[in-house]
């Protein structure tokens, strides 16, 4: 499966956020998003999630199942948790495990696994039956997580995944990423930190200036 931009621009606000963005991005490989804050890296992964429009260019998903739309294949773990604090932890995956349409590619092998059984992963296996609400902002990241693995998707698109998490946490998150890769799975990321994902491209986005493109570097992340 190969997930391909072609000379993308969007806008936001009648302002040109990026334009002549191009990259490629094949199955088992991460691609990590930098620059400054406001040249678009949140815009890209949410237009990737189909959450904003495609202003010129062209996105593709090569090798997908054929019924469904790239935004289909990804599951996209924002800033925001997505959490509905009303409901009990158990009670928020077994909503997005209903809701959230499974999506498994040939040559995707991701793990599937139980409401509990990636809660017991996640170390807040005895928050399942607590209203998310009383969740503290760690534990409330670890849940966001954990959809993830109730409905299995090839891509993940993750905007600062680190963010919220104590050290052992963004360990375990890099282990959980690095196996989703080896298991034929694609990573989209922006960040501000060193994330050690192998094997990973590298696409720095800057400010475009008088018609300037901002294409992939394809360096080793």
């Amino acid at each position: 499966m190969k997930l391909i931009a072609d000379k993308l621009a969007v806008d936001r606000g009648g302002r040109r956020v990026f334009a002549g963005l191009s990259f490629q991005l094949e199955a088992g490989r991460a691609l990590v998003i930098t620059g400054a804050n406001g040249v678009g890296k949140s815009t890209l992964l949410r237009t990737l999630a189909g959450l904003v429009p495609v202003s010129e260019g062209k996105l593709a998903l090569e090798g997908g199942q054929p019924d469904r739309s790239l935004a289909e294949h990804a599951h996209y773990f924002g800033h925001e948790s997505a959490v509905k604090r009303a409901l009990s932890v158990l009670e928020n995956l077994e909503f997005w495990r209903s809701f959230m349409v499974p999506a498994r590619p040939e040559g995707f092998a991701g793990e599937v696994l139980q409401p509990l059984d990636i809660l017991d992963r996640l170390g807040i296996a005895h928050t399942a039956n607590l209203p998310a609400a009383y969740l503290s902002a760690g534990q409330t990241r670890r849940l966001a997580l954990a959809r993830l693995f109730v409905t299995p998707r090839p891509i993940w698109l993750m905007d600062e995944p680190t963010s919220a998490l104590d050290k052992a946490s963004e360990a375990q998150l890099l282990g959980f990423m690095n196996a989703h890769l080896a298991a034929g799975g694609q990573i989209v990321t922006a960040t501000h930190s060193e994330l050690a994902l192998h094997p990973a491209d590298a696409l720095h986005l800057a400010a475009p200036e008088q018609g300037d493109e901002v294409e992939d570097e394809g360096d080793e992340a």
